[in-house]
């Protein structure tokens, strides 16, 4: 009897499938650490192990030190490339045991081109075999799942397959040379060795934000005048902003004394305010940190916890549609399970609203991000809100639209008009539904009546500045990566992560640092072409055309070559100048950016962050050694970067640690604090309860 493997992207995906196709329950096997599941479905054996992401990545085939171009690759085990991809060696040694009890084989990875790549690496360099079925779903639920295996396609997704390896060849050489090309570039000109980093992608994204950062630096405030009625109403001057302080000047002599208006005026106009759109994963990133703080890329991590728990759909897609073949009637019948949306899905459910209001995004691949309709068992609290989030954004887009109304009231003080306006919802429509999450909020202005005469308090004469515009968030920077087309809905929030784990940027507010701004100058000034948006948003293209099947993925790559060939050479042409000032920006870094306080025993010097190559850790020591011999350690496999705080327990420096793949934390560096000690020994007993 033959037997078929299915081979999935994570281990929460192999466990659904295999609960979903099972005839009976399945068996779960183990061995180290690492499970997988035989069963049989309509009485077929089948068994399903995961790949656990990349378990396969690019490397260089021969060694060539720090020199550059190299373009000589190959596809090797992830865990022979990186010793934190180590964990990856046994799945890896399962799928080649459970590939040799298989004659057929089936690709359930995720549906895009990562996920089609992964699966195909196994194929190919696990299962040694140049095809398989490939199973397409948007969502872990059984049904969909069952659909999902019954109609597998019968051959793999080439030009998507393609497309991805075409990515991951060019994200790979780019990094590398132009990395391995910073790097040296300072070595060769200062015998000093600083790892830098820029990408394909990175470059022109620091350089986005280093713009405005310029444009904040160099902005020269002008003073402007307002003229506002405190009064029953508070209003300002028709006018709006004066720039000449002789003219308003002038006015406010006229009115200063005046207790009385006159209302001159009153509008009303009605509007429609349309429900929004489903989320595609840019809408929810941005939605996420307006209404709950949450940083993108966590809100990405979040959701895609909520998807392999089966709660929501695939959350990295770029539609903001729902089609027809999506049976918003049963999501609608299975959420009103739940007890905060019951009510709202019977309403929609009784004035049969079932079609939302889609956007124009579309995605060939996935539909717009939604509930399944499956209610959660437990969900920590960060994931209760995407979840409510995701939900109610559905709900709201079959709902109505709101109708608004705008009144605008004008005062007539002496001669002077003065206008105020405020909205209110008259109809909430989707406001309702989207509850806390709607933006809107009422203005609404007392009732007056045109020619009536409401009193004045006093009249302020105010006087301003204009500002300089405002940094871009976690949230903006990603709108207006996509606007310019730079990187994937999934991977811009990695590579924002990225410019704050190499310190090009600092802060919520995404400041860009001196390193991030000399870095940015000295590339425009040497060798503008690492930073050229036009580049990059060419060879996306050229990538779409491959899964378009309008181009190769040989040609697009050998493009690729030759564009960065000739930006190598100019570099070169260039490479001590670089290097030069590359390295004196990196060393006022890291005299500024190292201190994070006093030392609280020699009261003189200051507290730094170092990093030992010995023993290949960051720890905190007295800038005053060897007269001053305090030192702190630091959690291993963390970056840590200082912050202003101090710990409320002990008064010392907290300093930011940064995990690859993992939220970053605050940490006191006193291993005494009594809020530590505190905490360790709660651990510690937790740990004997274990046992």
């Amino acid at each position: 009897m033959s037997t078929e493997l299915i081979i999935t992207e994570k281990p929460s995906q192999s466990l659904k499938i295999a609960e979903a196709l099972a005839d009976k329950k399945p068996v779960k096997k183990t061995e180290k650490g690492v499970s997988y599941y035989e069963l049989k479905h309509k009485g077929k054996d089948i068994l399903v192990g995961c790949a656990v992401g990349h378990i396969f990545n690019l490397k260089e085939k021969k060694s060539n030190g720090w020199t550059y171009p190299t373009y000589d690759y190959e596809w090797q085990p992830s865990h022979k490339i990186s010793k934190s991809a180590e964990f990856t060696k046994k799945y890896l040694d399962i799928l080649k045991k459970l590939s040799k009890q298989a004659d057929s084989f089936t690709v359930a990875c995720d549906y895009d081109l990562e996920g089609s790549l992964i699966g195909y690496n196994v194929i190919r360099f696990v299962c040694n075999k140049k095809d398989g079925k490939r199973m397409k779903f948007s969502t872990l639920t059984k049904d969909e799942l069952i659909a999902s295996y019954e109609k597998a396609y019968k051959h793999l997704d080439f030009p998507l397959i393609e497309s991805g390896e075409a990515r991951h060849v060019i994200d790979w050489i780019f990094g590398i040379n132009l990395s391995r090309a910073l790097t040296l570039s300072i070595k060769n000109a200062t015998k000093r060795f600083k790892i830098m980093s820029t990408g394909r992608v990175q470059g022109p994204a620091l350089k986005t934000l280093a713009e405005r950062e310029l444009e904040i630096k160099s902005f020269k405030p002008e003073p402007f005048w307002e003229l506002e009625s405190i009064g029953e109403i508070n209003a300002k001057h028709k006018n709006g902003s004066f720039w000449k302080e002789k003219e308003v000047n002038d006015i406010y002599k006229n009115i200063k004394n005046e207790k009385k208006a006159l209302i001159d005026s009153i509008k009303k106009s009605e509007f429609p305010q349309s429900p929004p759109s489903p989320f595609d994963l840019t809408s929810l990133q941005l939605e996420a940190y307006r209404a709950l703080k949450i940083n993108p890329k966590e809100t990405l991590e979040i959701a895609q916890e909520l998807y392999s728990a089966s709660y929501i759909s695939y959350p990295r897609t770029s539609s903001d549609q729902l089609p027809p073949s999506i049976n918003i009637k049963k999501i609608l019948t299975d959420l009103s399970k739940q007890k905060e949306y019951k009510e709202l899905c019977l309403e929609l459910l009784k004035e049969n609203k079932l079609i939302p209001n889609n956007g124009k995004k579309s995605d060939p691949a996935h539909p717009a991000i939604h509930p399944t309709g499956e209610t959660p068992k437990k969900l920590g609290e960060r994931q209760k809100k995407i979840y409510d989030l995701v939900v109610r954004r559905i709900l709201a887009s079959l709902s109505d639209p709101a109708k608004r109304e705008t009144q605008t009231i004008e005062l007539k003080i002496k001669d002077e008009i003065f206008t105020t306006k405020g909205t209110r919802t008259i109809e909430p429509g989707w406001h309702k539904f989207y509850g806390r999450f709607n933006p809107n909020k009422d203005e609404e202005l007392p009732k007056l009546k045109e020619k009536q005469e409401i009193k004045i308090k006093k009249i302020d004469l105010l006087s301003k500045e204009t500002q300089p515009p405002k940094r871009y968030t976690p949230a903006s920077i990603i709108k207006e990566l996509e606007k310019r087309e730079l990187g994937t809905k999934a991977t811009r929030s990695a590579i924002i992560e990225s410019l704050y784990t190499r310190n090009y940027v600092k802060d919520q507010s995404l400041e860009v640092t001196n390193l991030g701004l000399k870095t940015i100058e000295t590339l425009n000034k040497y060798c503008p072409e690492i930073l050229d948006e036009k580049l990059t948003r060419d060879l996306e293209t050229d990538m779409e055309k491959i899964r378009e099947e309008k181009e190769t993925k040989e040609k697009v790559i050998e493009s690729a070559k030759k564009d960065l060939d000739k930006i190598l050479k100019h570099f070169k042409e260039n490479e001590l100048k670089i290097g030069k000032e590359l390295s004196e920006a990196n060393q006022e870094t890291l005299e500024k950016e190292s201190v994070i306080g006093k030392c609280q025993k020699c009261k003189e010097h200051d507290l730094k962050i170092m990093y030992s190559r010995r023993f290949k850790s960051y720890f905190v020591a007295c800038s005053g050694y060897p007269k001053c011999k305090t030192t702190f350690s630091l959690p291993s496999y963390s970056l840590p970067k200082p912050t202003d705080k101090l710990c409320e327990e002990c008064k010392s420096p907290i300093v930011l640690m940064i995990r690859k793949g993992k939220r970053p934390y605050d940490y006191c560096i006193n291993k005494q604090c009594p809020k530590k000690q505190e905490w360790i020994k709660q651990q510690q007993e937790l740990a004997k309860k274990s046992e």
